[in-house]
Order: structure tokens, then sequence, then C-alpha cells
């Protein structure tokens, strides 16, 4: 009898444990599907730290030189040179030349293979009102050509004091006119000039005798 109730005893005890034991087994659980959980709402690293895709830099007012080194920065292509004005070519080397436009425009996102263009004008040249434009034309205006006027007439027009040969009585007197060859006293109806009259001179008289141009 005694032995059947140790039995039976053993047999609840070892019940209780299993109930035991098996009341244990979700704790495990619950923190590993914790865990999962967790791992699902952390954000992906790759996600985050996306890079972003560079801007035109402003190159308006810099030298090609400088320009040319920051768009190198953002574009792997080699930069493309105009002249800001349409009959103007870039020279060889066109380092110090201003660039007055650029395309694409400051500020514009910009992928490697971007082709950038860049208007230059040569140094100390202002820039043009758009790319490609004509030179203007010059207002400064011509300067006046200079006057010039007939030499003064060193010729001796002294009378010979007595009017000989056809010469006017009277003494000599200064002429006021001047002709600088025959030929122009012939034009203006003046020749022969005696001496004492306007237009003699002895350079035109050869033979010197006091009438000049009379042949």
């Amino acid at each position: 009898m005694f032995q059947r109730r140790g039995f039976a005893v053993a047999a609840v005890v070892g019940v209780v444990v299993a109930l035991g034991s098996g009341c244990e087994d979700p704790a495990p659980k619950e923190g590993s599907a914790g865990a999962g959980s967790a791992a699902a709402v952390a954000p992906s690293p790759s996600s985050s730290s996306s890079p972003t895709t560079p801007a035109m830099p402003s190159l308006i007012g810099q030298k090609f030189a400088d320009a040319e080194g920051a768009v190198k920065k953002v574009v792997t292509r080699p930069v493309e040179v105009r002249s800001a004005y349409s009959d103007v070519k870039p020279a060889a080397d066109h380092t110090a030349w201003t660039v007055c436009f650029q395309t694409p425009a400051a500020g514009v996102p910009v992928e490697p293979a971007s082709t950038v263009e860049l208007s230059l004008v040569a140094p100390g040249r202002p820039c043009p009102d758009k790319a490609g434009a004509a030179p203007a034309p010059s207002k400064t205006p011509a300067p006046p050509k200079p006057k010039t006027s007939p030499p003064t007439d060193t010729g001796s027009t002294g009378g010979d004091g007595g009017g000989g040969n056809g010469g006017a009585g009277g003494g000599g007197g200064g002429s006021s006119a001047y002709y600088k060859t025959c030929a122009d006293a012939k034009a203006a109806g003046a020749a022969p000039m005696r001496r004492g009259r306007p237009g003699y001179r002895e350079a035109l008289d050869r033979d010197k005798d006091g009438i000049a141009c009379d042949t």
C-alpha cells in the first residue's frame, strides 16, 4: 500500500516539473522575435549615405585657368572653349582670358560626363550683351585732318624804280596772291605777272627780266 502511494506522488511531481519547464519556453522565443523586429525597423546604412549630384559652380568673371580647375572637380570631360565675340577666335594660350558666359548655368546639377562650354574674351576687353555677338562700332570720332596753309612768299617784290621792262611805275609792294607754279598762275588767269604786282616772285621769273611766267 505504501509503495503505491509513493509511486503516485512521484508521478505527480514529474508532471509538475514537466509543466514548469514548458512554461519557461516562451521567454526565449519572445526575445528572439523582438530582436528580429528591431533589425527590421533599423534603416539601411546604404540608403542614408547615398551620394548627391554635384552642382555647376559659378565661373563668370574668372580667368579660364581658374574656371577650368573648378570644372574638373565635378566633370570629367574637357571644357569646350568659345569666343564671346563672333569675329574673334580664342588664342592658343587663353589661360588669362575672362569667362563671360557659361553652359550649364551656375547651380544646375551636372553629371561627370556632362559637357561644359565657356565663352571668353581677351584680357582688357569687355563682355558683350550676349554670347556670339558682333563687336559694337567704335564711337570715337576720327581725328580731323590738319589744315595746310601756303608758305609765305619770300621772293623779292621790290620795284625796279622806273617800271623798266614793262613794269608799272612806282615802287614795289608786297604781293597778296601766291602761286606755287606758273601753271597755277596761268590757270588763275594771272600770268604773266610783273614785278610789284600780286603773285610775282623771283622764283617764277626764270630769266630775271621782271616778268614772271611770261613763257
